[in-house]
């Protein structure tokens, strides 16, 4: 359930807009002519020894949200609407997330890659992606500068998080990502291709050849090669 509430409530100006936002979703409260409206997400529910359910709910600024990513309140108020509709809780787990990810990808098998792509956006690594989580992720991948986006690019590479990537955690990444894309390429071109690019890339990415990649090696690399740097500009302004 997501509840708008305000930081405090004065006369409702326009009943029947409430009620037909209502209408739209019967399970959201709307207060209007406030100065604040937060997000109320229940995050989980716990079973009282009596057999009541005593509901969590952590609040979310819009104001904050806002301020945390380059939307406009009309797009996080779409963004939100389908999230809620795949996600009714307001929070996505890992199986959540592979089954609507392999939507996208029905020939291939999106397991590995989408358990990278979740851990990426899982900020705070609790195993949920949250609204605001994904608004700041999908934030910088479509608006954010060339930088910040081969900054996230990076972290999603970075499978054990400790700052570095090594040629194994590309490797991983890649393979992943070919088994996502279709079950016609044959096995053993599988294993060859992806370990063929690692190969070519990390070793022109570990600029000092001590065996690891950090994000400055990463973005400067990147930076260099006009392809990629096309590449990570064609989702820009896509809402």
């Amino acid at each position: 359930m997501v509840i708008l509430v305000a930081s405090h409530t004065k006369t409702d100006p326009e009943p029947n807009l409430r009620g037909q936002l209502r209408g739209v979703y019967s399970d959201i409260d709307v207060w209007l002519g406030c100065d604040h409206l937060y997000y109320y997400i229940i995050d989980h529910e716990d079973e009282e020894e009596d057999g009541t359910v005593a509901r969590h709910r952590r609040p979310v600024d819009l104001e904050r949200l806002l301020n945390q990513s380059r939307f406009t309140k009309r797009e996080l108020q779409i963004l939100y609407r389908g999230f809620k509709s795949e996600c009714p809780s307001g929070l996505v787990n890992e199986d959540a997330f592979k089954t609507i990810y392999a939507r996208f990808f029905p020939g291939g098998d999106v397991s590995k890659y989408a358990h990278f792509l979740f851990s990426a956006f899982d900020t705070d690594q609790n195993g949920i992606v949250s609204f605001e989580e994904f608004v700041r992720g999908l934030s910088v991948l479509l608006r954010g500068s060339a930088e910040e986006k081969l900054c996230w690019a990076f972290n999603l590479y970075d499978l054990n998080k400790d700052g570095h990537v090594t040629k194994e955690e590309m490797l991983d990444v890649m393979k992943a990502i070919y088994d996502m894309m279709g079950k016609n390429i044959p096995p053993l071109l599988k294993e060859e291709i992806p370990r063929r690019h690692v190969e070519i890339f990390f070793q022109k990415m570990d600029q000092n050849q001590d065996g690891v990649v950090t994000v400055e090696e990463f973005i400067d690399t990147c930076q260099k090669d006009e392809n990629i740097m096309k590449s990570i500009g064609i989702f820009e302004n896509t809402i």
